[in-house]
């Protein structure tokens, strides 16, 4: 149980509309990116392999292949650094954590396509 303090506290760094996706989604997350005195835009696509956490330490991890090798990279949920989370496509998937994914190349890191519901299928910013 939570303590109802520590929920006050981290509500005004909590995003007004939350990130809506799930573990198995292939998802592009913008990431804002400073360099000197410029912002750009970089875009990470894979597979969400694993959330963990809850309110401000809320992250997702995201796991992609780049010239036969696999790169993750964990993001923090609610932080102003991610723009905005695109899902791509939706998978049909059994566990909390795909981990197992780590372990599999090729053809056999495919998971099953889930058909999306009415309105599920919108940018997240």
């Amino acid at each position: 149980m939570r303590n109802p303090l520590l929920d006050l506290a981290e509500a005004p760094s909590l995003r007004e509309k939350p990130l809506k996706f799930t573990v198995g989604d292939t998802v592009e997350v913008h990431t804002r990116i400073l360099e000197g005195n410029k912002e750009r835009i970089q875009i990470f696509a894979g597979v969400v392999i694993a959330m963990r956490g809850r309110g401000v330490n809320e992250m997702f991890a995201v796991r992609k292949i780049v010239a036969g090798e696999g790169v993750e990279r964990t993001f923090p949920m609610h932080s102003p650094q991610v723009a905005e989370v695109v899902v791509k496509r939706h998978a049909r998937v059994r566990r909390a954590k795909l981990f197992y994914l780590r372990d599999r190349i090729g053809k056999a890191t495919r998971l099953r396509e889930r058909r999306a519901k009415a309105g599920e299928a919108e940018t997240n910013t």
